[in-house]
């Protein structure tokens, strides 16, 4: 048989208490013998059942109370009549407290290691309504048992009302103190080792004033009614001394309240009706029991919140500790902004990134006005800067910005990576990160530049090529060598193709923007019949153009042509072997006065993991006759007019939507232009 940690098999061990508990409230009575003023059995019978609710012999253990609560009354001379009506409510009050307990207060002096003991404030509230229900069971089976015996006297309401609230009282205080001194002896009392000097001088000096304050009012001067004194020495002990100690304080000042009106002493005493001097200290038991245990459990809430927060605190402030240094570390510049474009906050190489002049320190708004430009030396208006737009709602794509300013002079080229924060409460933040891509541009600039000047550079010797492998092949007409002619002639075109992509590229990333109101209905209808008149010249199935509305836009009109070509060109090339071609172009209006042209097709369709691939340079699909600068040019002329490009699944098919997005026709010609809506 397990063994608590006494020594005695639990069942023994509550049966020998219950029997004193029985024993030393039967002979506190009041005038009534069948109502003692303290009955501490009620508390031991729950804890009791509590910690047997899992055993198998619980009913045996229900049984055992109520034939030791009938024997110990029975010897302490109560009568066997008064015994007899007592066993029902001894062992079914019991019994209504676990199955309330069990519902509410799960795990309450129950379970490993004795279970949980009262933590919080609503627990105590809980504790309280389920000693009620069960004080009001045990005081229902009295009564009926009391009129089923036709007991002299009658039914007394106020000796009712009496019972009930002394058995409330017992089970919360004995069984609390009884579960509270049970804790300390598991954990060697360690709660009390932990206390200092000065506190143990303040519990003894508490102990001591309520000791002779309880002798003043309830023997000295007990005809004074000034029994409300002492609850602020309930409310002293609560809030100063040990749990533990305070729940203890309660009972045995409590239960000397008690012994004091029994022995007809103290302002208690001195009512006249024996049944409402009863009622009167029992409810002054009550009144302070719950007022010092509810007290208490505050405090202690209260202290281990205030541990949580100091811990919370500490951990908080490491992690701020390490995210600081793990910014100001950084090689990039990080900084927050507010909806108004202020800084927040900014790491020190957001500092050298930006210029370290006192116009972007602080907390001064992020603007144009601090030498923000395009790449290109254009200025940049707040509304194109990428963290205006991300605070604006707007998804912003990473932007090269180029830096000038007094505290940098020469300029340096700062990629910008947004991002919304999202607050609890108020506006949008935005988290911007720079990153320095001067050299990286540089790198590219002088690469590109060096392959448009060798390009350039390449066609003379390329042009003698060709116009010497005409002549070869005239005069090796007829004869078998002319084949190996036109393999050289093949590979020429190959190289010029090349290398004409390469110059394109070039002038469409350094050429000088000749922007002006191109009809782009009529540029598209050329384009369109070029493709028609090439398909028929060589036989290939003719492509099928739908067209719809196109809007004028501003646009330089040479780059713009080789835009739509290259696009045009790209999904005639990705069509299917004995697919027929069919191209949709069509325009939409955008945001910010600009105008969106989307070109659907019936092609084999881009596969979505190369969708952005499709826009970098050199690229090329497996099998393709592409330069692989085609999509690299579309993007670059794109962006230089302030645009943005992309390629999607086809909506209504298979196959590609390429959309792109230009400045809208501002011009009175253009207005003119405009199609009818």
């Amino acid at each position: 048989m397990m063994r608590n940690s006494m020594g005695v098999p639990p069942a023994a061990g509550f049966a020998v208490l219950h029997l004193i508990a029985v024993l030393a409230g039967a002979r506190t009575t009041l005038g009534d013998p069948g109502l003692p003023m303290i009955w501490p059995a009620a508390g031991v019978a729950v804890l009791w059942l509590v910690n047997r609710r899992e055993s198998r012999w619980r009913w045996v253990d229900m049984v055992a109370i109520g034939v030791i609560t009938f024997g110990g009354l029975a010897a302490a001379g109560a009568g066997i009549e008064v015994a007899l009506l007592e066993i029902a409510p001894a062992m079914v009050g019991p019994m209504v407290f676990i199955v309330a307990a069990g519902r509410w207060l799960p795990g309450l002096w129950a379970g490993p290691d004795g279970g949980r003991s009262l933590a919080r404030l609503g627990e105590l509230w809980r504790l309280l309504l389920c000693a009620a229900l069960a004080s009001v069971t045990g005081t229902l089976l009295h009564v009926v048992g009391e009129l089923a015996a036709g007991a002299d006297g009658g039914f007394s309401g106020l000796g009712t009302v009496t019972r009930l609230v002394r058995d409330t009282v017992a089970v919360v205080l004995f069984g609390v103190a009884l579960r509270r001194i049970g804790h300390l002896h598991r954990n060697r009392w360690a709660e009390l080792r932990g206390l200092g000097r000065d506190r143990w001088l303040e519990c003894s000096a508490i102990v001591a004033v309520s000791g002779v304050a309880y002798w003043y009012v309830f023997s000295s001067h007990e005809d004074l009614p000034v029994g409300f004194l002492l609850i602020p020495l309930t409310v002293w002990a609560a809030l100063r001394m040990p749990t533990s100690v305070a729940i203890v304080h309660v009972v045995v000042f409590g239960f000397v309240a008690l012994l004091y009106t029994i022995g007809g002493h103290g302002p208690y005493a001195r009512v006249a009706d024996i049944g409402t001097t009863a009622l009167l200290i029992q409810l002054y038991v009550g009144i302070v029991g719950a007022v010092g245990f509810a007290l208490a459990l505050v405090r202690d809430e209260r202290d281990s919140l205030i541990q949580r927060l100091k811990v919370s605190e500490q951990e908080a402030t490491d992690r701020a500790t390490m995210m600081t240094t793990v910014v100001d570390s950084m090689t990039e510049g990080l900084a927050i902004l507010d909806h108004t474009g202020r800084l927040v906050l900014r790491n020190p190489a957001a500092g050298r990134l930006l210029g370290s002049a006192s116009s972007v320190t602080g907390t001064v708004a992020l603007g144009s006005d601090h030498g923000f430009f395009r790449p290109d030396g254009t200025p940049l208006t707040d509304a194109e800067l990428p963290h205006v737009r991300a605070l604006a709602g707007e998804d912003a794509a990473p932007m090269d910005v180029l830096v000038r300013n007094a505290a940098v002079p020469e300029g340096r080229v700062v990629r910008f990576n947004v991002a919304r924060l999202a607050l609890v409460t108020g506006p949008y933040h935005v988290v911007v990160v720079f990153h320095d891509v001067t050299a990286d541009r540089r790198h590219r600039d002088e690469l590109m530049s060096f392959a448009g000047r060798v390009a350039h550079n390449l066609l003379n010797p390329l042009t003698t090529i060709e116009g010497w492998s005409e002549v070869l092949e005239q005069e090796l007409a007829g004869y078998q060598p002319a084949e190996r002619v036109e393999r050289i002639q093949r590979a020429s075109a190959r190289m010029r193709t090349f290398l004409n992509g390469l110059l394109s590229y070039t002038a469409a990333r350094d050429g000088k923007l000749m922007p002006t109101t191109v009809n782009l209905a009529l540029l598209v209808g050329d384009i369109v019949n070029s493709r028609l008149d090439h398909a028929e010249s060589t036989g290939a199935a003719p492509p099928y153009f739908e067209v719809g509305r196109l809007d004028p836009v501003d646009a330089d009109p040479v780059l713009l042509r080789q835009l739509l070509e290259n696009l045009i060109d790209n999904s005639l090339r990705m069509m299917a072997p004995g697919v027929g071609p069919y191209l949709a172009i069509s325009c939409q209006p955008a945001p910010k006065r600009m105008v969106r042209i989307d070109i659907l097709d019936n092609s084999v369709g881009i596969p979505p993991g190369k969708r952005h691939e499709i826009w970098t340079n050199f690229h090329r699909d497996k099998g393709s006759d592409s330069n692989g600068l085609e999509l690299a040019i579309c993007k670059r002329i794109v962006e230089r007019h302030g645009g943005t490009i992309e390629a999607v699944a086809n909506p209504h098919g298979t196959g590609n939507r390429m959309s792109f997005t230009l400045p809208a026709g501002r011009s009175a010609y253009a207005r003119a232009l405009a199609p009818t809506r």
